[in-house]
Formats: C-alpha cells, structure tokens, sequence
C-alpha cells in the first residue's frame, strides 16, 4: 500500500472518529437537557402541589376555628338561657351534650378522608340543630328575648355562623383546586409519587347540617 493510500485511509478514519465523536457529544447534551428539563418539571410540579396543599390545609384550619368559636359561644348562651328557662332542662343538655360531642372530634389537615370528615360534619350538624332548638324557646320566655346578654350572644352566634358557612366554602373551592391538580396529566404523575392523595370536601347541606336561624 502506498503512503498516499495510507494517509487517505488514516484521514477517513480521523474524519469518522471526530463525526461520531461530535454526534454522540449532541447525544448527550440532549439526554442531558431533556433530563434536567424533567428534573425541572418534576420540582415545579411538586412545588406547585405543596403549595395548593398548604392552601387546604389553611382553609381547614379557619373552619375548624370558625366551628370552635360557635362551641366557645355555647356555654355563656346556655347559661344566659337556664336563667329565665329552668324548666327547658332537655333542650340546654341537648346544646351542651352537641357540643361536647363536636368538640371531641377533631380532623387533622392531612386526614381529610371522607369518612373522618362525614364524621366531623355530622357532629357539628347535630349542635346546629340543638342551638335552631334553643333559639325557638325564645318566643316562649319574652324575658329572655329582651335580656341584653341573650341579644348579645345571638348576634354573636349569627356572625359565626356567617362565617362558617363562607369558611367552607372556602375550604371546598380550595379542596377542588387541589384535587383537580392532582388528578390532571402529568402532574398526576408527580402526585402519585410523592403521595398526594384526593382530599374530600363538605356535602351539601341538608336538614342536619344547616346553620340555625337566629332571629330577633
């Protein structure tokens, strides 16, 4: 074999080395790009699912708070009340036994299952309806409807009740954000990987759940 032919076959070599060379050197930049670009993704995702998670849990803590401050609201009323009607003994240990029946259970942010909160939900749904049960007796004890504490409870009561029904609503558009998030592609992805779950909301209310009427 010549030198020339030797040469020439030594520079096809060179040339094909350095185009492979170049060729799997793009490879790995877009491996690598599309690896951090995954990398990225995934945190945004998760960043965004912790995010709308903290939402549901703050929601939920207001509700629990607007609940507790309707339970706090109870035993100044029952007493306000046993003072002018003694004789509704039935009715004010109904109040005080809701009462201790709601306050016993409580949901944490992140056991937001549908049982616990059907649980939860028909606790406070059995106090509303013993407070709608103590606040008819008023028109019985006229007294008692014009005492100035009793006044005072019951708008106290009205604004809490106010505020807990738009507290859930608030905890509900902000369960639906979530769990359509958790559901939706590719986040759902994510979601199954890091365990956020779907969180279940406040039901409709019937007869047991709705806010008693406060009237003067």
């Amino acid at each position: 074999m010549s030198s020339y032919s030797v040469t020439t076959h030594l520079s096809t070599h060179a040339h094909s080395f350095e185009y492979f060379s170049r060729v799997g050197t793009i490879a790995l930049l877009v491996v690598g790009v599309f690896i951090l670009a995954l990398v990225m993704g995934t945190l945004t995702t998760y960043n965004g699912l912790v995010s709308k998670d903290e939402a549901v849990a703050t929601a939920w803590g207001n509700v629990q708070s607007q609940y507790q401050r309707r339970a706090d609201l109870v035993p100044n009323l029952v007493s306000t009340v046993k003072g002018y009607a003694k004789h509704e003994s039935e009715t004010l240990e109904g109040v005080v036994a809701a009462r201790a029946k709601a306050t016993q259970i409580t949901v944490n942010a992140d056991e937001l299952t549908s049982e616990k909160l059907k649980q939860y939900q028909a606790a406070q749904g059995e106090l509303s309806q013993a407070l709608g049960r103590l606040m008819a007796i008023q028109e019985n004890y006229p007294q008692l409807k014009a005492n100035e504490n009793f006044s005072e409870l019951q708008a106290q009561l009205e604004g809490t009740e106010n505020r807990i029904n738009e507290s859930r609503q608030l905890f509900n558009s902000a369960v639906q954000t979530y769990n359509v998030s958790v559901r939706r592609f590719p986040a759902n992805i994510v979601a199954g990987m890091f365990g956020f779950e779907k969180k279940s909301q406040f039901e409709a209310e019937s007869g047991a759940e709705k806010a008693p009427k406060v009237e003067f």
